[in-house]
């Protein structure tokens, strides 16, 4: 029983660290990033001052690092202690050792070989979701899940081209949260960012050819050169 409690709770932190890293990416976060992030929190492990940062300077993002974080402990709090009363040999265990059936094998055999078990386990499952189609197809189908439902504010950030001292090209699709929504491009203010939109999609349709009093509407799509990183400041932020 304590075996299998133990293999249950470690599959399902292997998919509650998927979750999470889906989760980040879609608020912008790049995927390697993502998963990175999201198995430094569920595992406490600390991160750079820069990539904390990304966290904690977002707000949907803190919510997710949060949720992460508690089930972390509660996830490594069960695996001890049934990892610890996986190794103590049953009464039931002890008698059919003992049994003559079974002379070469002692009652002491036991810890070692729930030991043993809990190894190939371990072995098959880290296999098994680090396997690239199996994490593939699992991703994906969490991924459909997490946006039908709207858990989480999807927000889209996609470099295109990444040039020299951090400037680049990137894709962004406002979403709710974004901090120039409904606000023209002049109000915005992303040329004072060193931010310049070079197309707008909306629609469907793609355009080059706006003023400084086009307004910018929820999910819109805008093709920025600029600084990356004043692009995701100024334009990933869910408040």
């Amino acid at each position: 029983m304590n075996l299998l409690l133990f293999v249950t709770v470690l599959i399902i932190s292997f998919i509650i660290v998927r979750i999470g890293a889906i989760a980040l990416q879609l608020t912008g976060l790049e995927w390697s990033v993502a998963k990175f992030q999201a198995l430094s929190c569920f595992t406490s492990t600390g991160f750079t001052t820069q990539e904390a940062e990304l966290i904690t300077t977002n707000r949907q993002r803190r919510r997710i690092a949060s949720v992460l974080i508690v089930l972390g402990h509660a996830g490594l709090v069960t695996m001890i202690a049934t990892l610890a009363n996986s190794l103590r040999t049953q009464q039931a265990i002890q008698e059919k050792l003992a049994k003559p059936l079974l002379p070469f094998m002692s009652p002491g055999l036991g810890p070692w070989i729930n030991l043993v078990i809990i190894i190939v386990a371990v072995y098959a499952i880290y296999k098994i979701f680090t396997n690239s189609r199996f994490a593939k197809n699992l991703t994906n189908l969490l991924r459909k899940r997490i946006i039908r439902k709207d858990i989480f504010k999807q927000v889209t950030f996609e470099e295109l081209f990444l040039a020299t001292g951090g400037y680049g090209v990137a894709r962004i699709d406002l979403c709710a949260g974004s901090p120039v929504l409904d606000k023209t491009l002049a109000e915005s203010g992303l040329r004072k960012h060193d931010i310049t939109v070079l197309a707008i999609t909306r629609d469907g349709k793609t355009s080059a050819n706006f003023s400084a009093d086009t307004k910018l509407l929820l999910n819109d799509e805008l093709l920025c050169f600029g600084k990356l990183q004043n692009i995701k400041d100024r334009l990933c932020m869910v408040s």
